[in-house]
């Protein structure tokens, strides 16, 4: 797979270090580079972290980001069932990696997804 998308991104002419950001997307799953610069940590972790704290708050009443808690998050967590399709040694590494506590990533998460809530299907403001 590594191959194939390297070969692909460089046939299309894109620069060497979006091409290192997407494949470090992989690292571990699907490739061997390893996210070393901020934006690669970020992309990492970011995919499967979005899909955890959308699946968090689309079972709540609210189907909001608004009133979503670190608490609920962390505690759908511990549910390998929840979302089990979030890798959360994923999130994990990745808040390792960026020097971050979880629960930090976790609120900064939520807010930065605020401005599209409405555009991914959650209300904006409950």
């Amino acid at each position: 797979m590594q191959i194939y998308t390297e070969k692909i991104l460089r046939e299309n002419n894109w620069p060497e270090d979006y091409i290192r950001v997407v494949l470090s997307h992989g690292w571990k799953l699907v490739t061997d580079v390893e996210p070393i610069h901020l934006m690669e940590k970020v992309i990492y972790i970011i995919d499967e972290l979005t899909g955890l704290i959308y699946a968090t708050a689309i079972v709540r009443p609210s189907k909001s980001l608004y009133d979503l808690k670190v608490k609920s998050v962390r505690k759908k967590w511990k549910t390998q069932s929840f979302a089990a399709a979030m890798r959360r040694d994923v999130i994990a590494e990745g808040a390792q990696l960026m020097d971050m506590d979880l629960a930090k990533l976790i609120e900064e998460t939520i807010e930065g997804m605020k401005p599209v809530s409405e555009d991914i299907g959650l209300n904006d403001e409950g």
